[in-house]
């Protein structure tokens, strides 16, 4: 069992900070102003505001900042403040050894992907995929309150409606995964993931559907999706098509891939790039129940 982080209180601090995309400050104040009505102190880090290309800062700026924000034993959780791309490009600089005896909360999705795969995978402690500053003006209430439920202690428990492809079943098993672009992209790097009796969640935004089907191919020609406890389909938002149409959906792509498997499979999952995007803790273990009326996820 990976360890969970403690639980947040009120007058903690949290760190907001950029692994990824460039950010302004105007930008991530909607969400300060949701965390100080928490309860929470919250403090800047020094790669927002900062420009270098697309990114918040250079390469060693942003990875000085996550590691401060590591460091620092007053910081109780760390908000990555929006994503795009860049972590991958900080992320091996970093040094865990304050973080693995003083455990704190990494909050973030989409590019951030490479920290709860690294986090989870190698250091041993969970992490939350949920919703970041750059998306809390667009987040439903119960976007924001599953955020606030996970870092204070309250574990969330999701039931939704059934979808069409689902494959019914019951599975148990450590949630781990996220963005499949980046899952795909550190396939066969020593950030890359073993699935085995895990339930695998997958979301993506803005690609082509031929590239779902690569992606997907390489999952499962590298033994990614065989042993599998389950497996849970977040969004896939924005999918493209080539002026020859590929001829199916992203869900039906993933379908056809893990057809020849038996774990129970989730579509549409209010998670990913979308205004409910509903928290999801990568390193706990969860029940995951797909019956044909609903699904559970707990």
């Amino acid at each position: 069992m990976l360890l969970r982080p403690p639980a947040l209180k009120e007058g903690d601090l949290v760190y907001i900070l950029s692994t990824a995309r460039k950010i302004t400050q105007e930008e991530i104040q909607p969400a300060i102003r949701i965390f100080e009505s928490w309860g929470l102190k919250v403090r800047i880090g020094n790669s927002i505001g900062k420009e270098f290309r697309q990114f918040a800062g250079t390469d060693t700026d942003r990875q000085t900042d996550f590691q401060h924000a590591i460091d620092n034993p007053e910081v109780k959780a760390i908000i990555c403040a929006r994503g795009g791309y860049g972590t991958v490009r900080m992320m091996d600089e970093v040094n865990y050894d304050a973080f693995m005896k003083h455990p704190k909360w990494v909050v973030g999705f989409s590019d951030v992907t490479f920290l709860h795969v690294h986090i989870t995978n190698i250091i041993g402690i969970q992490t939350l995929h949920a919703p970041m500053p750059f998306n809390f003006p667009k987040a439903t209430p119960a976007s924001i309150e599953s955020v606030r439920n996970e870092l204070f202690g309250m574990r969330n428990e999701f039931e939704i409606g059934s979808n069409p492809l689902n494959r019914a079943g019951n599975a148990e098993g450590v949630l781990i995964g996220g963005n499949l672009s980046i899952l795909y992209s550190i396939t066969g790097t020593k950030s890359g993931i073993n699935t085995s009796g895990k339930i695998l969640f997958l979301e993506d935004l803005d690609e082509y559907l031929y590239h779902i089907d690569r992606m997907m191919m390489n999952l499962k020609r590298s033994g990614k999706l065989q042993s599998l406890a389950g497996l849970v389909v977040g969004s896939f938002t924005d999918m493209k098509d080539n002026r020859v149409p590929f001829g199916c959906t992203a869900y039906d792509i993933i379908a056809e891939h893990v057809a020849a498997y038996h774990y129970p499979v989730c579509y549409d999952f209010p998670a990913g790039h979308i205004s409910d995007n509903l928290a999801l803790v990568m390193g706990r273990k969860y029940n995951l129940e797909v019956r044909s009326d609903k699904v559970k996820l707990y």
